[in-house]
């Protein structure tokens, strides 16, 4: 995978609504209900992105989740990542957050 330059990923982030561009990786908070919200989350997440072979970095305290995306083999943002994002978005639309 090719790393992106910064506009391009910044004209893609358009339609992932929240996630922002820093230190060649893509970032969003997201906020559920409770704690098992936030992890009934994580595990989809996490067996959407075992499917992609594509894992992302996150951290979890509570209701809160901090998902940070990057591909390392390429040193930056490629088109995985922002992919994963949106499987993400879906699957966080399903779980209603705050």
């Amino acid at each position: 995978m090719k790393k992106m330059l910064p506009h391009e990923i910044e004209d893609q982030l358009r339609d992932v609504k929240g996630w922002s561009y820093a230190d060649e990786g893509i970032n969003k908070e997201f906020r559920f209900k409770d704690f098992k919200e936030a992890m009934a989350v994580m595990v989809r997440v996490g067996e959407e992105a075992e499917a992609m072979n594509h894992h992302p970095e996150w951290f979890n305290v509570y209701n809160k989740l901090n998902i940070r995306l990057s591909t390392h083999d390429a040193g930056g943002v490629t088109e995985k990542d922002l992919e994963l994002a949106k499987r993400i978005e879906n699957i966080v639309a399903d779980a209603v957050p705050l």
